[in-house]
């Protein structure tokens, strides 16, 4: 797991209005808390942050954050956006243990070709794009791969059916629909024209 460092800035204000500056100022405002840790107010540099969680973990993140004089391994949990801009005006940044598991969201990637679904003029309906797991921080996975060849018309995919890494739970019910299939609409535009003939 390479090591990504972010600085932490304890010199700020609280309120909307200082908020409303530290970020015109291209800060964010955030707050470190964590088990065995006081909770800190502090803020990051936006391009900073932007830069920490642009890899391949994204918001897995494992970021060493300096502030207050001191090291936090932290991975950022919470993240308030701008209702219209996007931009990110808060993060809670989680302190974490490297050896005890966490909770991440890790996204679903379908791959293969259902060629038999395909032919019979039905799609493929992803129902899931990402998978709550639970596992150690360093052996988060970038994407969870969800393979669809071998599905047929009819079939679904569900959570017990995808492989997962070692070491990576599911939080999710084993149960739940990761991929189904369904009929195309040109399929259901043709079956209902000849209905009414």
């Amino acid at each position: 797991m390479s090591k990504i460092t972010l600085e932490g800035s304890t010199n700020r204000d609280h309120g909307s209005s200082n908020a409303r500056r530290l970020r015109q100022s291209g800060s964010i405002p955030a707050v470190v808390y964590g088990h065995g840790v006081e909770s800190l107010s502090i803020s990051v540099d936006a391009k900073s942050f932007r830069a920490a969680v642009s890899g391949e973990q994204g918001l897995n993140s494992v970021i060493s954050l300096g502030a207050d004089g001191k090291e936090y391994l932290v991975m950022a949990r919470e993240i308030q956006r701008h209702p219209v801009r996007g931009t990110v005006a808060h993060i809670d940044f989680q302190v974490i243990d490297p050896n005890q598991p966490v909770i991440a969201e890790v996204p679903l990637h379908v791959v293969g070709d259902a060629v038999e679904v395909r032919h019979a003029d039905w799609e493929v309906d992803q129902q899931m794009f990402s998978l709550e797991v639970r596992t150690r921080p360093d052996q988060i996975p970038t994407h969870i791969d969800v393979e669809i060849s071998e599905l047929k018309v009819g079939d679904a995919i569900h959570v017990s059916d995808l492989v997962l890494p070692k070491g990576v739970v599911a939080m999710v019910d084993a149960g739940v629909s990761v991929v189904t299939t369904r009929p195309s609409r040109v399929a259901k535009t043709a079956d209902t024209a000849e209905a009414a003939v």
